[in-house]
């Protein structure tokens, strides 16, 4: 039986289902002193990669331009039992023709919507926002993941008097 971190690992299958199945990722980038530049997104899979697209003129892509290393958290739960996650480090490729940054958009926009179709009133705006926009795809490098609702005596849930 495994123990520690690898029994509360994703399976590989567990991780993809986990990451289709949800929206926000919270993003890290280098800065210009270095420091760590934190914010969340909404993020599609592309080819089972994390990707997202944000404005051009953003801190993050001027980061991105001066170092590709980024950190992308995607996380559930509220109670310590419940807690999951997905930590990927990689880096970023920047997709920045128009067509590739419009196919991207749609599908972020798709997503956020809960799948639906957005219709040319839809289509209309995502390609305004492209002109403005820049793709990111992860790259990983490394993955690591847990799921403590695997652990065994998992702890209690909080009681907090309602």
């Amino acid at each position: 039986m495994a123990s520690g971190r690898s029994a509360v690992r994703l399976t590989e299958r567990e991780l993809d289902d986990f990451l289709a199945a949800n929206l926000k990722v919270q993003v890290a980038t280098v800065g210009p002193d270095g420091a760590p530049h934190l914010t969340t997104l909404f993020y599609t899979l592309v080819d089972g990669r994390i990707a997202f697209w944000t404005y051009r003129s953003s801190q993050k892509i001027a980061n991105l331009r001066r170092d590709a290393r980024i950190s992308c958290l995607v996380e559930d739960g509220t109670e310590y039992a419940e807690l999951r996650g997905v930590s990927i480090q990689g880096t970023a490729r920047l997709v920045e023709e128009l067509d590739e940054v419009r196919a991207l958009g749609t599908r972020v926009v798709s997503a956020m919507a809960g799948g639906a179709d957005l219709g040319e009133l839809g289509d209309q705006i995502v390609d305004g926002q492209a002109r403005k926009r820049v793709g990111v795809v992860v790259e990983p490098v490394k993955v690591a993941s847990w799921d403590h609702r695997k652990m065994n005596g998992a702890l209690p849930r909080h009681d907090n008097g309602a």
